[in-house]
């Protein structure tokens, strides 16, 4: 374990499976108190619980059943966080879902669940995030930091996806306009925007007909891991990260450059 995250408190939600599970270990692994907030303690791609990952690596970690959709459960994680660890330095909301549904076949119950979860959800962490830390002392110049998962499909279509693109883009939107109007707070936040990266999520994820597509717009001779967006995230919750607010960190094998 080395230090480069040593003394913060951070929360993950969607951190049992995917990016979220690579974003708490690394965490965890640079000396951060991490919060996991999820649905399920169970990963996706199976093995063990990320707690238990955590634990078994000498890391400090609990984790929170919560849905991000939810106001009473999001202001109960944060809640939580800061009665146990006094404070919260990175809240990282990473949740989401996707009905893979272009604009006709796509139902209203489709569409507001996945606006309810990943948009709807950012929206309730990002605010339950800074009310909590514009009450605190600054360390480093910085009261807290908020990282938001967005997708190269909130910046350039994808085939047949329509909600989770049209959710996506406003994780980059809602990045901005926090960063803009908390930046006198010392409030830092900023978006990550994955491009391709292999999880265990199934269905539309594994279609080979979309893999196809994406291996031919991805100039780097892989696709990319979860590992590779939470070394990103680790150097976001940083204090190496200053002067670094609004932005967005595309992570993508060089997609959007070709």
């Amino acid at each position: 374990m080395s230090s480069l995250l040593a003394g913060k408190v951070a929360v993950v939600t969607g951190a049992s499976s995917g990016i979220g599970r690579a974003i708490a270990v690394s965490f965890a692994g640079e000396g951060a108190a991490v919060v996991i907030a999820d649905l399920t303690e169970q990963p996706k791609e199976g093995g063990e619980p990320t707690l238990a990952l955590i634990a078994r690596a000498g890391g400090t970690a609990s984790f929170l059943r919560t849905d991000v959709g939810r106001w009473d459960q999001v202001d109960a994680l944060i809640g939580a966080t800061v009665a146990r660890h006094g404070r919260l330095d990175v809240m990282v909301n990473n949740a989401m879902t996707y009905s893979g549904t272009a604009l006709l076949e796509t139902e209203l119950a489709q569409w507001e669940e996945v606006m309810r979860v990943n948009l709807t959800g950012m929206f309730y962490g990002c605010k339950r995030a800074v009310q909590q830390m514009i009450t605190q002392e600054p360390r480093a110049e910085v009261r807290g930091r908020l990282i938001n998962l967005g997708s190269q499909q909130g910046i350039v279509t994808s085939p047949g996806d329509l909600p989770y693109g049209v959710s996506k883009a406003g994780a980059i939107y809602i990045t901005r306009q926090i960063a803009v109007d908390y930046a006198a707070h010392l409030i830092v936040c900023n978006c990550i925007s994955p491009g391709k990266i292999v999880t265990g999520a199934g269905g539309l994820a594994q279609d080979p007909a979309r893999l196809e597509f994406q291996r031919r717009r991805t100039p780097w001779p892989r696709f990319g891991r979860p590992q590779d967006v939470a070394n990103a995230a680790v150097f976001l919750a940083s204090d190496r990260a200053s002067f670094i607010t609004g932005s967005n960190l595309v992570i993508d094998g060089g997609w959007l450059a070709g």
